[in-house]
């Protein structure tokens, strides 16, 4: 039987769950909502790259992203940022919707399902 392990949890949520090989990652957001669509793009790729490593995890394991923007028009400066950070040949499924988000000045969240590598 595989155990469910939780970690950064709080009352309402946690940030990641893992089960088995299998992280979970609760949506990022950008902490700096002043900054345009590129620059909490790139907040939120290092929050995920810092949950991810602190699982014995990174990029190059991610089985399926989901990307919610608060306007679709900005697809094009995510991607520029995406294009950049996402490892060369391990580009994983992703869906990219427009949404409202929990905040009018969030622009970007983003959940990710990754392996771990132990």
């Amino acid at each position: 039987m595989s155990i469910i392990e939780r970690s950064r949890v709080s009352k309402r949520m946690s940030q990641v769950t893992r089960h088995g090989n299998i992280l979970y990652l609760a949506g990022q957001v950008a902490s700096d909502v002043e900054q345009d669509m590129t620059g909490q793009t790139r907040q939120v790729l290092e929050s995920v790259d810092e949950l991810l490593k602190e699982h014995n995890s990174d990029r190059s394991r991610i089985l399926f992203c989901q990307i919610f923007l608060s306007d679709m028009s900005q697809f094009q400066a995510m991607n520029a940022v995406w294009d950049d950070w996402v490892s060369a040949g391990q580009a994983p499924p992703r869906a990219t919707v427009g949404a409202t988000l929990a905040s009018p000045k969030k622009l970007i969240e983003i959940v990710v399902t990754a392996a771990t590598s132990a």
